[in-house]
């Protein structure tokens, strides 16, 4: 066998049937397009689903590619056993109704024999039971012993999914040799109970289609569909025991011993943790890659969960701070040849590694603190389960995955409630949804008003009109239809057409007139439901209005002007985003309201003052290019082909309108625009800050709210002058000046606070008294901040060999508390954090820290003496 590292053997493969007139295809990206069905791309014909099931055309109807692959099932056993990984890299060539199983058979044998050099007697074959044709070919034509042919069964030959395109599959095995089997005499491929014969290479023979009813019926065009683990191949031509040994991914795990100062196969529990940041490290470096950034939800919490495992992983292994990013430099080196895309995505990748790590280091201590307490309790009270409310407690407060927390309460032979933990996110999603849903229309959100259904078709023409003589098909007043209104009621008018933009996509909806001769109506509102009837919330004003009454609609020119810049806006906002920060950026969400814009995408972490300036030039550069502003109607393959950018994974018919502004931005939309991107005026960023995980809002103003909110500041700089008595130009240096001005007065009062506090450490340290044979100094201290109460701290505990110090202090309606233990006493189990923790109770705050320093706030200064008396109580009970 050729001894081959993984980029030689990916070479050879896709070369070789390059030579057998494939497409040789790049690898498409994790993330799934347009499917729905995958969280990740986890196998080699994933991407290439269309072609199979025939939506889609494919380039060549031969084609072979090496695709990025990612497989979350067993993330948990990853590391625990040596055989388990979640990124790696599927071999495959593919025909679309072209050649077949004779075609097949005869090119894996060839490339694993000839081009690989596996000899003959060490390749077996399994076959389907009834598929008598793969059988005779192996038999007849390649010339296989029949004794290596293996007939198997449904469950391990036959590829398909409930409905669709599927067919028997033939494997094959490599034979590793009898030190690898379980000395059974019938020990052959399939085998459970030992690693002898490991299987490398699927071939699935897609020549049914399965109904609903579970009938087969023969594709016209059959099509083959093979799969080769690449890491695997690599572990059986290297002669390896497993993955994590061969070339390159041993380079990357000699990098994770030099980095722990730890050695491989030294120590079994060191050995899991080395293994886990091998396997995590590469799939979060392709994940990042392909544009995935952490979150709470789908393939962002994949991420999460694997970079927030490794990080714990290299806590084991006793390495300090973030690591993650550097690590992950070392996957880049190492496969930058084949996926060039990496190393241009560098900066990307190192920036979100580091950013998610950063923030999980920041809490991981205290929740490892906290579930180190749950766990002592639970073993205290002889119970082998965790309450779901903790987990969720942890989940909730200290960003710790459920799945981290199942994971380390595994390793105590412990386990979790999940049914509880399930029921607490439940009831937090429903108070998210209570909280949005207040913020509604109280009438929209009556179920009577969204199942209006009508008999007639509502057409709205408000794209290009905002004026329209229209026919009333419904009245709704108090939930209920009537004939007619009068002066003074307010209800709900249907039109037969309107040119009224009901409230969708984030854009609210317009307001303005219905009249007659006999009747006068303002629109207060305009909502869609979801079957498209668009609801006129009207006041009469005059008169009265009767069902099948003729009306003049008018929609309010200006507000929808406004609201228009603002739309149009936010797709300008959505592109420079993509440009400057990142193609990882997409839209979370919009609110597009006449006076202002909200704009929320992706993205893992604050934007940069520079960051947003560049964004906001970049809209407004946009707008001075005066480009145009134009519709298309298309189907949605049309808009894909075009490059038209659709949202939030929405669900499209099959006809779409792309909105276009000049050649620089095209989306999906449904909402009204400006005819030129110059109708916006001008543009300008008023605000950006986070909303959620990996999420991040933008609050913008166009138009007339700029030059409104220009004057505003300007009018703010001249109070300020005025205030400084300074010339307007000078207020910036004279602010400055009277900045350092108060830091240095700042800085004296610490120092006098801190002299006032050492004067008293003589009268302090007399004040000393034991509990179990501990020095204790527990005190009140007036007039010193909290900075000021560390230095009392650790100038109280130089002047003594061996002291617990707690301390607290009143600083306006706050209470701090400051705990310090010398080295002594924590070996006797003294914990300075656990004792914070428990006193900041009593004033209704929190905090904690470690065995020998800690910190915590309160709320209630009128109780920092009954806290501080709780003092004596814990230390007997910490002390051994």
């Amino acid at each position: 066998m050729k001894k081959l590292g993984l980029h030689e053997i990916r070479k050879e493969f896709l070369d070789f049937f390059k030579e057998k007139d494939h497409l040789v295809a790049p690898s498409y990206s994790l993330v799934p397009a347009n499917d729905k069905s995958l969280l990740l791309i986890n196998a080699g014909m994933a991407p290439l689903k269309p072609y199979f099931i025939g939506t889609e055309t494919p380039p060549k109807d031969r084609m072979s590619t090496c695709q990025k692959c990612v497989r979350t099932g067993d993330i948990e056993n990853v590391g625990v056993t040596s055989r388990h990984g979640t990124f790696f890299e599927m071999l495959g060539n593919f025909s679309f109704g072209d050649y077949f199983k004779e075609e097949a058979i005869a090119w894996a044998w060839e490339f694993m024999t000839e081009r690989l050099d596996i000899p003959e007697d060490k390749l077996w074959v399994t076959v389907y039971k009834d598929d008598d044709e793969a059988y005779n070919i192996w038999k007849d034509n390649i010339k296989i012993n029949k004794d290596r042919i293996v007939r198997l069964g449904k469950e391990d030959n036959f590829w398909g999914l409930e409905v669709g395109p599927c067919g028997p599959c033939s494997e094959i095995y490599i034979d590793r040799g009898e030190k690898y089997g379980c000395e059974k005499e019938d020990c052959l491929p399939g085998c459970d109970d030992c690693e002898r014969y490991v299987e490398v290479w699927n071939l699935v023979f897609s020549q049914y289609d399965k109904d609903k009813e579970g009938n087969y019926s023969p594709l016209p065009k059959p099509n083959i569909d093979t799969g080769m683990g690449l890491e695997r191949i690599a572990t059986v031509l290297q002669g390896t025991e497993n993955i994590f040994e061969i070339e390159p991914i041993k380079s990357i795990l000699e990098e994770v011993e030099s980095i722990s100062g730890k050695e491989y196969k030294n120590n079994d529990k060191d050995d899991m943790s080395i293994r886990v940041i091998t396997d995590h490290v590469r799939a979060t470096t392709f994940l990042v890659s392909d544009g995935v950034i952490p979150s709470n939800e789908g393939r962002g919490y994949v991420l999460r969960r694997l970079i927030r495992r490794a990080a714990r992983h290299g806590k084991l292994l006793g390495v300090k701070g973030h690591f993650l990013n550097k690590l992950s430099e070392k996957v880049i080196e190492l496969w930058k040849e084949v996926y060039p895309e990496i190393e241009e995505r560098k900066k990307q990748i190192k920036k979100v590694i580091k950013v998610e790590e950063e923030k999980f280091q920041e809490t991981i201590d205290q929740g490892i603190n906290i579930l180190d307490e749950y766990i002592e309790d639970m073993k205290k009270n002889d119970s082998k389960v965790l309450s779901g409310v903790k987990a969720f407690k942890l989940y909730d407060t200290y960003g710790f995955p459920l799945d981290l927390t199942k994971e380390i309460i595994k390793e105590q032979q412990l386990d979790v409630n999940e049914e509880e933990f399930n029921n607490e996110m439940e009831k937090q999603r429903q108070r998210a949804r209570r909280a949005r849903q207040e913020g509604d229309n109280s009438a929209w959100n009556k179920d009577s008003i969204l199942d209006i259904h009508i008999n007639e078709k509502v057409e709205f023409r408000g794209y290009n009109t905002l004026e329209v003589n229209s026919k009333v098909l419904t009245i709704i007043k108090n939930d209920n239809k009537v004939d007619e209104i009068y002066e003074g009621d307010e209800g709900i008018v249907i039109l037969d057409k309107t040119p009224f933009y009901g409230e969708s996509g984030g854009q609210v909806g317009d307001t303005g007139t219905i009249n007659n001769e006999s009747f006068k109506g303002e629109v207060l509102d305009t909502k869609k439901t979801g079957n498209n009837i668009i609801l006129h919330f009207i006041k009469v004003l005059e008169g009265s209005i009767k069902i099948g009454e003729k009306v003049n609609a008018i929609v309010n020119d200006n507000k929808r002007m406004a609201i228009a810049r603002n739309h149009s806006a936010t797709h300008l906002i959505h592109k420079a985003l993509k440009e400057i920060v990142g193609e990882h950026v997409n839209q979370a969400g919009s609110l597009v309201l006449p006076d202002k814009l909200r704009f929320d995408f992706t993205h893992f972490e604050g934007l940069t003052k520079d960051e947003i300036k560049k964004v906001e030039k970049r809209v407004n550069d946009m707008i001075l290019l005066g480009l145009k502003v134009e519709t298309i109607e298309t189907n949605i393959d049309e808009a894909k082909k075009i490059g038209a950018t659709a949202l939030f994974d929405e669900k499209y018919g099959d006809n779409v309108r792309v909105v276009k502004i000049g050649d620089y931005s095209k989306e999906l939309c449904g909402g009204t625009h400006v005819p030129n991107s110059s109708n916006i005026g001008l543009f300008k960023i008023v605000s950006e800050s986070g909303i959620a995980s990996g999420v991040r809002r933008i609050e913008a103003i166009t138009g007339g709210e700029v030059y409104k909110h220009m004057l505003n500041m300007e009018k703010q700089i001249e109070n300020i002058s005025d205030t400084l008595k300074s010339n307007k130009k000078d207020v910036v240096d004279k602010v400055k000046s009277l900045s350092d001005d108060n830091k240095k007065l700042q800085k004296d009062i610490e120092k006098l606070k801190s002299k006032l506090a050492s004067s008293k450490l003589d009268d302090i340290i007399k004040e000393k008294y034991v509990v179990e044979g501990v020095n204790v100094i527990s005190k009140k201290v007036d007039g010193i901040d909290v900075n000021g109460l560390r230095q009392l701290g650790d100038k109280l505990k130089d002047a003594m060999d061996s002291v617990l110090i707690v301390l607290g202090t009143q600083n306006g309606n706050k209470v701090n508390f400051v705990t310090m233990a010398t080295k002594d006493l924590v070996t006797k189990g003294i914990h300075a954090g656990n004792i914070i923790r428990e006193v900041a109770k009593i004033t209704g705050g929190g905090g904690g820290g470690r065995p020998d320093m800690a910190q915590a706030g309160g709320k209630d200064p009128s109780k920092i003496e009954e806290a501080l008396s709780k003092v004596d109580g814990l230390i007997k009970s910490q002390i051994k």
